[in-house]
């Protein structure tokens, strides 16, 4: 008889080829992690030089980073139908503005008395809504402070120190109107929980007027060489537009008017509230460097 061959099953094509697969998922796997670990500490250096924006003063502050914008400002930035909206609101009704620096826009909301000056459109009757600045770093003035001692705290009050989504329900209560000039929608690091809080503010028919810069825009007439400070993206990687993702946007209606001509490629948004029933498609931030605007990137949640 012929001694039968012995086979090292360790060594056949088969059993090469599979350790192989797993030896590359293994690293695949390693750089992963590896990337992940390396990504979050890099994003919280950023976080950091953020805050340190945000806190600064005086002759710190970054010349780009505007804090007093007058309510001339927001008729121009904002969708028109902002000032026709304002000029609306009565002595019950409540305005809401998000990044809201010195507060010199609702200052302005409540001095203007001339029909002439910028801004006097959106200012109305004498009935006006009260109102309520929103600021992470306080950065009242002595004029505010005078002009809220005159009106009352029920007429205009001042909110710092916490971000949107820090507030209960019971500490903002609801708004008419919302505003946001380069505030948390285009700084914030949580985008999907920014607009669901905003939303969940709002009063059924309630608008939330704001704008986002050097994004793709809906009209798709981005010019070239563009710097995009706010990109979204789909789970498989594809890009994906801010007003597209926010149409999807269960009981609302959306209107979005792409400004190409400006400095940096920018949508000015509208967003209606028309039932209760608000559901916002989840993103996750994927990077992050720290600016006056920051630079970010979401990816959409599956």
């Amino acid at each position: 008889m012929r001694p039968v061959k012995s086979v090292n099953k360790w060594n056949t094509p088969e059993t090469r080829l599979a350790i192989l697969i797993v030896m590359v998922f293994q690293m695949l796997g390693v750089c992963a992690a590896w990337s992940q670990e390396t990504a979050q500490p890099r994003i919280d250096e950023e976080f950091k030089k953020q805050e340190n924006i945000y806190r600064s003063r005086g002759a710190d502050v970054p010349s780009g980073y505007v804090t007093g914008r007058a309510l001339s400002d927001y008729a121009q930035m904002l969708p028109s139908a902002f000032c026709n909206g304002l000029a609306k609101l009565g002595n019950s009704d409540r305005w809401l503005d998000i990044g809201a620096g010195e507060g010199q826009a609702i200052l302005d909301y409540y001095a203007i008395k001339d029909d002439a000056l910028p801004g006097a459109k959106c200012v109305g009757s004498e009935a006006k809504a009260a109102a309520v600045a929103m600021s992470i770093e306080d950065r009242r003035t002595a004029k505010w402070r005078d002009q809220a001692a005159s009106l009352g705290d029920d007429r205009i009050r001042y909110l710092s120190g916490k971000r949107l989504r820090e507030y209960s329900r019971e500490e903002l209560g609801k708004f008419q109107i919302i505003t946001d000039v380069f505030g948390g929608f285009t700084y914030t690091e949580s985008l999907s929980q920014f607009v669901e809080k905003v939303l969940s503010s709002l009063e059924i028919g309630g608008a939330f007027y704001t704008l986002v810069p050097g994004v793709h825009l809906e009209n798709a007439n981005d010019r070239l060489g563009i710097l995009y400070l706010t990109e979204l993206e789909d789970a498989a990687g594809r890009p994906e537009k801010v007003c597209s993702w926010l149409k999807k946007t269960t009981c609302t209606q959306v209107n979005c008017e792409s400004k190409s001509e400006w400095k940096r490629p920018t949508e000015v948004i509208t967003i209606r509230k028309v039932c209760s029933d608000v559901s916002v498609r989840r993103t996750k931030l994927v990077e992050f460097e720290a600016g006056y605007p920051p630079s970010r990137r979401f990816q959409l949640e599956p």
